[in-house]
């Protein structure tokens, strides 16, 4: 089967290539993968450490090849969802069945395959607040992967949303139709304290993110793209009458049940358009270099999403 290869002689540590077929354990199903979604941890860090010759991809859309052997699972044809540690990045995918989910028929793969790591990562960082309706909740990087999809699932689900931007002026506009209900320049500026903060930024802007929240306030952790030290006030920590009972959690989107469940609901989301994708560049898989070159030159808005040539 062709896959895209760690090989860290080409330009950007990446090849098309031939592989070998994975196969699949009895609680697996093989997937022929139609589409799949980068994500900057894959390209940032998962190319620079893999080992030569490995199949890396976290996201993947497509259908059924072959149905696991122990009877779990979609049968041969399904169009599904995956996700995984690895291999979406290849014709051909084995995947826990619990890792899984069909999705509606005529779904736009590439579409679906934006979802899995960043549409599990908002809805599960989500569930950490219980019922968020009449809300105030915080979104930063609102215009990232996780960040768009969680203002739009915190929206669905009643809650009043901040959007928290580097550019208010370029994505207010697109972040009040996704349901914010103010978009500033950086939690700091926040009207008023926050029930729950959802952060994929890190940095100096967790610290802020922390100062805004309400009593009994949560900030889930969910990523940090800045890779720098991060460093709070003194007395930070201190409860007083409006500052007691806050907690910043650490976030695994893994952690829990096995995601199949929460694809079939993320997938089925966007085919009623409560979810809508942001993808800000598309191409064949050939074309792999592009995106990874975009991606980690931070000058691409929105996901990357490789159409795999030879997938049905």
């Amino acid at each position: 089967m062709r896959a895209l290869l760690i090989d860290r002689s080409t330009p950007r540590g990446i090849r098309l290539g031939e592989a070998e077929a994975p196969r699949p354990a009895p609680h697996q199903a093989l997937v022929r993968v139609v589409a799949t979604s980068l994500n900057f941890g894959e390209v940032s860090h998962g190319i620079a450490t893999a080992v030569p010759g490995h199949v890396l991809g976290w996201d993947a859309a497509g259908e059924v090849e072959e149905a696991a052997a122990d009877g779990s699972g979609p049968p041969v044809g399904t169009p599904v969802l995956t996700v995984g540690a690895d291999g979406g990045w290849a014709e051909l995918r084995a995947v826990d069945t619990g890792a899984l989910a069909p999705v509606p028929v005529g779904s736009d793969p590439g579409a679906l395959s934006t979802l899995p790591v960043a549409g599990l990562s908002a809805l599960r960082a989500l569930r950490r607040f219980g019922p968020v309706s009449g809300k105030r909740v915080l979104i930063t990087g609102a215009t990232g992967g996780v960040g768009r999809f969680a203002v739009q699932l915190a929206h669905a689900q009643g809650a009043r949303v901040t959007a928290s931007t580097g550019d208010p002026d370029r994505n207010g506009d697109a972040l009040r139709a996704m349901g914010a209900d103010e978009v500033v320049p950086g939690p700091e500026h926040a009207d008023g304290d926050m029930d729950a903060v959802v952060d994929s930024v890190g940095g100096q802007q967790l610290v802020k993110s922390f100062a805004k929240l309400a009593a009994h306030g949560t900030l889930v952790a969910v990523g940090d793209v800045t890779s720098r030290p991060v460093t709070f006030p003194p007395g930070a920590f201190l409860g007083s009458e409006n500052r007691h009972g806050r907690a910043i959690v650490t976030f695994y989107s893994l952690d829990g049940p096995a995601p199949g469940q929460d694809l079939e609901h993320l997938a089925q989301l966007m085919a009623e358009k409560v979810l809508t994708p942001h993808i800000g560049w598309r191409g064949d898989w050939s074309r792999a270099d592009e995106a990874v070159d975009l991606l980690t030159s931070r000058r691409l808005h929105g996901k990357a999403v490789l159409d795999i040539s030879g997938g049905r």
